[in-house]
């Protein structure tokens, strides 16, 4: 007797024997029994899932001489004729070969005879996607309303070409992959029927590589049995195919958890020596890498894994974490989808396999932030010991609001926060205003003109009935308010008025202030800070008609008021030629807020670091070792 392959000897003859389409086959059978025979059907789904083969055994069904009947006896005349194709009744046409409206025309003047010795007269039309425009319209009536004796049976692989009229007309049956499992199963019942020994993973593997389809798995099965000599085992394909099996990929991957990427590189070039070729290889690794995504997530059905989940190397799968082998498996489905265009495949694979040897040092960006949270304490810690000393040295402000309002800056993932508050801003401690500049930039001025500078002042002793004495007040510069000589005029007259209240009149001032050492302003009082008050207004009001002026206002720093002059410092020589020329403007504004001749004095100074990278404090170290991060300089 002559050879037949395994795909055609183990052709589906009853609906019982249709392998994962079972709704196909009750859905059949109940129709049968009820005998409610549509004129029309259409099967659709992947190749070699049974389509052709459910057509065959419902025109068994229908036209058995025991029947019509949903289990057809395969003994009858009719039965042996279509099972062997020779039924004069039974029709099959191949869509692709016959897509022309002649060919429909032949058929619809067919259809006219009744049939020859048989029940129905059944057309068969495998891949009708593949027929012209022309001959579905030409098909449209005879489907619509055949003969009562007639029945079409229509297959393709691609619905979405069939004609919406097409569908319409008939009674549509989809149809899908069989599982892993199942076409398991029926290999080793194959293998069983032929005297052939197969071990559970050389079936899980061709089973997973025939995806769902029985006829590519049959089709798989006879190749492997063929060099197989009676014994089908996995070594046997791995050697024969070219594959890199498991053990293999266990060693590559190794290598590549150490971070040793000279011997990961060389036992690439092993591979490829041996023959295997580079997309293969991807395929292999990435099918390995979902394994162990599998397997690290708890999945260890062997199915889905294709082998036994203990052959895979426990190394790989304590080394890497979750996000690095989802991190893993994304470089190398992109790296199968970039080689049809690289330079070199060679050099692509190479470099994934180069990055996967620092994959260990990823850090993903959820792990960034727990790293955050963990050193954020430190932080508080560290900004409460700052507001402390500079409390301390100030007398400004007390060390507990000091604290409280460092900790309330401290950075904050505000998108991974329940409860923030709106824009990604921390809260503040209760009774507290906001940042004034929460998106960053300098603070903007209290105040919008010179002359708000002694009505500030003026107004925060109104309620008092003297000046607060020199240890408790807000000016301690020691300040001789004198009427402004005539003749000087402000720069502009919006932005600096006529004039302006001085910062105070009263005897009691005057005798306050005399008693103060006129030499020496304290930098740490607060009448430093009254000075960048008065720098951010006039860079405020100069901005109005002299832009330029206040350029170069907002790139001074370190200003002091020593005495009658007012010291700031710029690093840059044109700078200090551009303010000298521009003095006697500065000098009228601040005669006009402090109620008395300021000389106006930039000086050049370069800033230096305070201290080297080996003095580093340590919260900064602390930071710097968590993040792997390099100190590059300091401000």
């Amino acid at each position: 007797m002559a050879y037949e392959v395994t795909a055609t000897r183990r052709r589906p003859q009853r609906f019982e024997d249709l392998v994962g389409q079972e709704f196909v086959a009750e859905t059949f059978r109940n129709t049968i029994a009820s005998g409610k025979i549509a004129h029309a059907y259409l099967f659709s789904g992947p190749r070699g899932c049974g389509k052709t083969s459910t057509a065959r055994i419902l025109a068994k069904a229908l036209n058995c001489q025991k029947g019509p009947t949903a289990s057809p006896c395969g003994e009858c005349e009719a039965c042996k004729e279509i099972t062997a194709g020779s039924s004069l009744d039974v029709i099959e046409i191949d869509g692709a070969s016959n897509t022309s409206v002649n060919d429909v025309r032949q058929i619809k003047d067919e259809v006219l005879f009744p049939p020859n010795s048989c029940r129905y007269k059944i057309y068969i039309i495998d891949e009708v996607h593949m027929l012209s425009t022309s001959a579905f319209n030409a098909l449209l009536k005879t489907i619509e309303e055949p003969p009562p004796y007639v029945v079409f049976i229509f297959a393709t692989t691609e619905l979405q070409k069939v004609p919406a009229t097409i569908k319409s007309r008939c009674q549509q049956f989809n149809f899908r992959l069989v599982p892993v499992e199942k076409v398991k199963e029926q290999l080793a019942l194959a293998a069983q029927e032929s005297g052939i020994k197969a071990d559970d993973e050389a079936l899980y593997w061709i089973a997973r590589e025939s995806g769902g389809s029985m006829r590519d798995s049959y089709t798989l099965f006879d190749q492997v049995a063929a060099f197989s000599g009676g014994e089908i085992t996995y070594e046997k394909i791995r050697d024969k195919l070219g594959l890199v099996g498991v053990d293999r990929l266990n060693e590559l991957f190794g290598l590549c958890v150490k971070g040793d990427s000279t011997n990961a590189l060389l036992k690439l070039d092993d591979y490829m020596q041996n023959g295997v070729s580079i997309e293969q290889l991807i395929s292999n690794c990435t099918d390995y890498l979902r394994s162990v995504l599998l397997i690290k997530n708890g999945v260890k059905k062997e199915a889905l894994l294709g082998q036994s989940a203990e052959r895979f190397s426990a190394e790989v799968l304590d080394a890497w974490n979750s996000v690095q082998i989802e991190r893993a498996l994304g470089l190398f489905m992109q790296l199968y989808r970039d080689i049809r265009y690289s330079l070199s495949p060679r050099y692509e694979f190479e470099l994934a396999v180069s990055r996967l040897c620092w994959l260990s040092e990823y850090v993903s960006p959820a792990d960034v932030k727990k790293a955050v949270d963990a050193v954020k304490p430190l932080l508080d810690e560290s900004i409460r010991a700052s507001a402390s000393v500079a409390a301390s040295g100030a007398g400004a402000i007390s060390s507990g609001a000091g604290a409280d309002r460092g900790s309330a800056y401290v950075p904050q993932f505000a998108a991974l926060q329940e409860g923030s508050t709106s824009y990604g801003q921390p809260p503040f401690p209760e009774g507290e205003q906001s940042h004034p500049f929460p998106d960053g930039g300098a603070e903007p001025p209290d105040t919008n003109s010179a002359e708000n500078i002694g009505a500030d002042a003026a107004s925060s002793w109104e309620d008092s009935e003297q000046p607060p004495a020199p240890d408790e007040g807000e000016w301690q510069g020691g300040f001789d308010w004198q009427p402004s000589p005539e003749g000087q005029v402000s720069t502009s007259s919006e932005a600096v008025p006529e004039q302006a209240a001085p910062l105070g009149q009263t005897e009691q001032t005057e005798q306050a202030e005399s008693d103060l050492p006129q030499t020496e302003v304290p930098v740490s009082s607060v009448a430093t800070g009254d000075i960048q008050k008065v720098r951010a207004t006039m860079i405020s009001d100069f901005s109005v008609n002299e832009p330029l002026i206040a350029g170069l206002l907002e790139k001074t720093f370190d200003w002091k008021l020593e005495g009658d002059s007012l010291v700031l410092c710029t690093e840059n020589t044109f700078e200090i030629m551009q303010l000298e020329q521009n003095a006697a403007k500065f000098a009228s504004y601040l005669e006009k807020a402090y109620g008395r001749r300021i000389d106006f004095k930039p000086v050049h100074i370069e800033r230096k670091p305070e201290v080297t990278l080996a003095d580093l404090p340590v919260q900064v170290q602390l930071l710097r070792d968590t993040f792997k991060g390099t100190v590059i300089g300091i401000n």
